[in-house]
């Protein structure tokens, strides 16, 4: 299922309090879908890292009661109120004893004499044995009493969910026009690094540290590099998505050094140059339909009227999840009508 669908399947279950397992390859996101689910429904969201806790830890620790019997003082990372998700991560890659004081939560929603509030729903996830990370066989006694959801990376999702977290438009103008490459794992190879959603946000954050971006002040490379040595720029990118990625991804920023600045774009949209390489222009859209609004609608239609008809709804489309309120002015108007045929 793709992350809309987990995040679909998600809501309802939580509704009624079913216990979810989600199964899925390293750094496909599965913990932001269900960040995202808990923002979405306004639940308070507790992350607990099922490997780093030993079987005493989710019980608690002892103490005598007033009666002088043994009262049980459970953790405080368990909820005691509220309405929420208990985000039991990584569940399958610990211990099989932590495994097993888990039972009690997720079938009887408690720990001794801990209960979970009626509010609160217990969500899992873990990698499969198949990417031979670390993880433990769940036992069918578990497992029987969860749904279990397989999570798999989709450009499309990501791509919406790139745009508006704010990723860097040059990740997101090459995996545009690169999309095989948003998740390539093969656990055969035992790669240290390799393509995912999570490891393309790293090479954001790595962008983003630089001066400049696409169209920005001229050379995006130059401008990182200004942050970065060239050197070290390239050793990092590789570090965070492997060789192949990564030179495929330096190849991309090196021809999207001559891309014009934004600001003459959008000052002259009908004479400034534009690029030969469909890729660079994909790089251009990208970064121009960011600074869409009302008054940089003529502009940006004067510029989608001299594309290739592909690139200038990919603009438009970008234009509208920048600023969805450009649909109602006249540029967009007249863009759409002359276009309706690629539109229907």
């Amino acid at each position: 299922m793709k992350p809309s669908q987990i995040a679909a399947a998600l809501e309802a279950l939580v509704r009624v309090r079913q216990p979810v397992f989600l199964w899925g390859a390293p750094g496909v996101g599965k913990s932001q879908v269900v960040a995202q689910v808990a923002r979405r429904r306004g639940l308070e969201l507790r992350d607990v890292r099922a490997v780093l806790l030993d079987p005493v830890d989710l019980r608690g620790v002892p103490r005598i009661g007033e009666d002088g019997s043994t009262v049980w003082c459970p953790p405080s990372f368990l909820p005691r109120r509220g309405a929420g998700i208990l985000f039991l991560d990584e569940l399958n890659a610990a211990p099989p004893l932590v495994q097993a004081a888990c039972y009690q939560l997720l079938l009887d929603r408690r720990i001794g004499e801990y209960e979970l509030p009626g509010a609160w729903t217990v969500v899992a996830a873990g990698n499969r044995e198949s990417d031979r990370a670390v993880t433990h066989r769940m036992p069918s006694a578990l497992a029987n009493r969860m749904v279990h959801l397989d999570f798999e990376a989709d450009i499309a999702d990501w791509l919406a969910w790139a745009q508006a977290t704010g990723v860097a438009p040059e990740v997101v103008a090459f995996l545009r026009f690169r999309p095989a490459l948003l998740h390539v794992f093969d656990p055969a190879r035992n790669d240290k690094a390799f393509p995912s959603p999570r490891s393309w946000e790293f090479v954001s954050r790595v962008l983003a540290a630089g001066p400049g971006a696409i169209g920005g002040d001229g050379a995006h490379g130059a401008a990182v590099s200004s942050a970065l040595d060239a050197d070290v720029l390239r050793g990092v990118v590789r570090g965070a998505v492997g060789e192949g990625a990564a030179a495929e991804f330096l190849g991309f920023l090196d021809m999207c050094a001559a891309l014009p600045d934004v600001d003459e774009v959008l000052a002259d949209p009908a004479g400034v140059a534009l690029p030969d390489e469909p890729a660079v222009i994909c790089a251009l859209c990208e970064a121009v339909a960011r600074r869409a609004d009302g008054a940089a609608m003529p502009g940006l239609a004067a510029l989608a009227a001299r594309l290739p008809v592909e690139f200038g709804v990919l603009l438009m489309r970008g234009a509208v999840a920048a600023d969805p309120s450009v649909v109602e002015t006249e540029a967009f108007d007249g863009w759409a009508c002359a276009n309706s045929d690629v539109l229907m």
